[in-house]
């Protein structure tokens, strides 16, 4: 099985995370800062996710509470597709809710300062969203099944 690319996209940062080439866990791997140049963050996350051999990308789908999408949800599904479009490599959208909370719990349990934690949280909640996704294929013995392709 390839390594699967965890990705939590933001305006800002984008948190990259990666899973064991069994696909079973999933750890915390890099932050970017969010170029001027949006052909230039595809172009960044496409040789992270092929550095690592990445057969598949899981991209956080930051959906609102009550499961609907709004403007961030629809620019994760254009980063989305333009990477599936670009790289060639399946993208699946995976819900990132509480995703990033999640990660704050784990990161204040470090005891670590406050700054070193910022530097993190991005590339933590990028695991913790891969590690959701990972279980769940995990326990619906679904892993073989192709993901779902963005809709351009």
């Amino acid at each position: 099985m390839a390594r699967i690319l965890g990705v939590d996209f933001g305006s800002r940062r984008v948190g990259l995370a990666v899973s064991d080439p069994s696909g079973r866990i999933a750890s915390p791997l890099t932050t970017l800062e969010v170029p001027k140049n949006p052909s230039a963050l595809l172009q960044l996350v496409l040789r992270e996710a092929r550095a690592w051999e990445a057969g598949e990308i899981v991209l956080g789908l930051p959906l609102n509470m009550d499961g609907s999408e709004g403007p961030q949800a629809r620019r994760t599904r254009e980063f989305g597709a333009s990477l599936a479009r670009a790289g060639g490599i399946p993208v699946r959208y995976w819900d990132e809710r509480l995703s990033s909370h999640a990660a704050k719990d784990s990161l204040d349990q470090t005891g670590m300062s406050r700054d070193w934690k910022r530097s993190r949280i991005d590339t933590v909640a990028a695991a913790v969203i891969l590690q959701s996704c990972l279980d769940a294929l995990a326990s619906s013995n679904n892993a073989d099944e192709p993901p779902a392709e963005p809709a351009d």
